[in-house]
């Protein structure tokens, strides 16, 4: 009762002190002012897409944005983005890569000889390996830092939510059946960590014919509006079937789409 959320100045011994006490410090030269989570229950549904389509909106708006892409195992955003090659460092830290727009964005990609070599890592290696890119990378004047996280609620996204201030995160699922079972485990490991959730972003949602404009649901019906409702979730957005968000990513080119169906979830995030 009664929460300032000044951690530095409570005499109590809550959770949420507590894990405030695990966030790990930037570079000293960093600056990041919000992050933002993006989440997903099973693989396989356009977590990748979300992320990087929502921080090329918030590009859009002027603001500067940042990917930080936590599927070590499986890292997508560089070549969303048309990025190749590696990284540098210089003395003060690791210099992301950065994209046409402005958005600087950290991969595993971005530091392996060659971006199909495979990442044989084991879970607590990985884990650290998204700690140093937070701690060891300069994010300068980053206004939104989006975390793709990999699928599931494993050490990755526990590290994220314990390492990282995370202001919110914005669970992304899929319009078959076991949704809700898939979006509850995401929701209930956000209320076990403190994290708000801000919205609900239903992909593969409907293909809507180019010539007649009737939206058919090929995957099934869907069960974000129900979904949303059920686990009080006040946001969710529907992403389309759209054989140009494929295009874009393939080409690299994702910074050229149209973002637009995500503004309403953007609008949420820049009011936090």
């Amino acid at each position: 009762m009664g929460c300032s959320h000044d951690c530095s100045s409570c005499g109590s011994d809550c959770s949420t002190k507590n894990q405030e006490s695990m966030i790990k410090p930037l570079n000293e030269k960093s600056k990041v002012k919000k992050v933002i989570g993006v989440v997903s229950g099973k693989g396989g549904v356009g977590k990748s897409l979300v992320t990087s389509m929502l921080a090329v909106n918030m590009a859009n708006r002027g603001h500067h944005a940042a990917i930080l892409d936590a599927d070590i195992t499986g890292p997508s955003i560089p070549k969303a983005f048309g990025i190749t090659g590696r990284v540098e460092a210089t003395e003060d830290g690791v210099i992301p890569a950065r994209t046409v727009k402005g958005i600087d964005i950290m991969s595993t990609n971005l530091i392996l000889e060659n971006d199909s070599d495979p990442v044989v890592w084991r879970g607590p290696v990985i884990a650290g390996a998204v700690e140093q890119f937070w701690t060891e990378c300069l994010w300068e004047d980053v206004d939104y830092m989006f975390v793709d996280m990999p699928p599931g609620t494993g050490d990755v996204p526990l590290t994220v939510v314990q390492s990282l201030p995370v202001d919110g995160i914005v669970i992304v699922t899929s319009p078959q059946d076991l949704v809700t079972m898939i979006v509850g485990k995401a929701v209930k490991m956000a209320h076990l960590m403190n994290v708000p959730i801000l919205a609900l972003v239903e992909n593969m949602s409907y293909f809507k014919c180019p010539d007649c404009g009737k939206e058919y649901e090929i995957f099934g019906t869907s069960h974000v509006a129900s979904a949303a409702m059920e686990f009080e979730i006040p946001n969710y957005a529907r992403l389309p079937i759209d054989p140009n968000f494929a295009t874009c990513v393939d080409k690299g080119e994702i910074e050229f789409l149209d973002v637009t169906p995500l503004d309403k979830i953007a609008d949420v995030i820049e009011k936090i």
